[in-house]
């Protein structure tokens, strides 16, 4: 009985979505849900090669200057990338 969703089910529960949020809204929430799947598929893929990195040893390029990284929100998301810098341990001398 609530197992199978036939066709007027399913237009009835757009009907009730449409009048719930309005015409105007949808586009919007489905745009910002696309960008938020995109944000936390990133974000497993960083965290899956932290991991494949922190079992080999890695360091800066060079033993002067940090590695520079650049954090983005989601991929191809130019205006709130920015560079970041590492940080030094400055108490060993």
């Amino acid at each position: 009985m609530f197992g199978r969703l036939g066709a007027p089910e399913i237009i009835l529960i757009l009907v009730v979505i449409i009048l719930l949020f309005g015409a105007k809204k949808l586009p919007d929430m489905a745009r910002s849900l696309g960008k938020s799947a995109r944000i936390l598929k990133s974000e497993a893929k960083a965290m899956k090669d932290e991991n494949k990195s922190s079992t080999t040893p890695a360091g800066p390029p060079n033993g002067d200057e940090p590695a520079q990284r650049t954090i983005q929100a989601a991929p191809g998301d130019v205006t709130s990338s920015r560079p970041v810098n590492e940080p030094t341990d400055t108490t060993k001398r």
